[in-house]
């Protein structure tokens, strides 16, 4: 390990030591500490409290890190029963959007008939869709992807509730 990496890693292991003890000396901490669902969560809290735990060997300095709206993970997932999508990238003939979602369902009757071809991804919860001739349904977690052909008749049966369903959506 080189020494630049060895400080770094000394310095993390001491801003982790202090937040440790922050949780027992400030009150109600540890219950905003236990309130954090993933990792980026608990690092933007540890900053706002002063203490740099993120860095890892080789990480760019502070000023140079993504901003927290840049990570797709951290956009906030709508009420239940609704979709976002956010436009990600886009060329001539093809977008990728970030579809968040919660509770959705298609309505009873209604199949969803695009002309585009479609792939996704699951990157957090789940979700089920129907397919009409031939009959299918296909139950979806995080890291499974899907291609949906154009004119294929399809539907959500669901997406998980809060804390949602996150994908990729890929049209062409």
């Amino acid at each position: 390990m080189a020494e630049v990496d060895l400080q770094r890693f000394l310095e993390k292991v001491k801003h982790l030591q202090m937040m440790v003890k922050s949780l027992d000396d400030v009150p109600n901490r540890r219950e905003v500490l236990a309130s954090c669902t993933d990792h980026n969560q608990v690092v933007e809290l540890a900053r706002s409290w002063g203490y740099e735990i993120g860095r890892r060997w080789g990480e760019l300095q502070q000023e140079e890190h993504l901003k927290l709206e840049d990570n797709l993970l951290a956009k906030a997932i709508p009420l239940n029963g609704h979709e976002q999508r956010h436009l990600i990238q886009e060329g001539s003939d093809w977008k990728l959007e970030l579809v968040l979602s919660s509770a959705v369902k298609t309505p009873k009757g209604l199949w969803h008939d695009q002309d585009k071809k479609e792939w996704i991804l699951i990157l957090r919860g789940s979700a089920s869709f129907s397919f009409k001739g031939p009959d299918a349904l296909v139950d979806l977690s995080a890291g499974d992807h899907l291609y949906l052909a154009p004119n294929r008749l399809h539907r959500f049966e669901r997406t998980d509730p809060h804390p949602g369903t996150t994908w990729l959506s890929l049209r062409w």
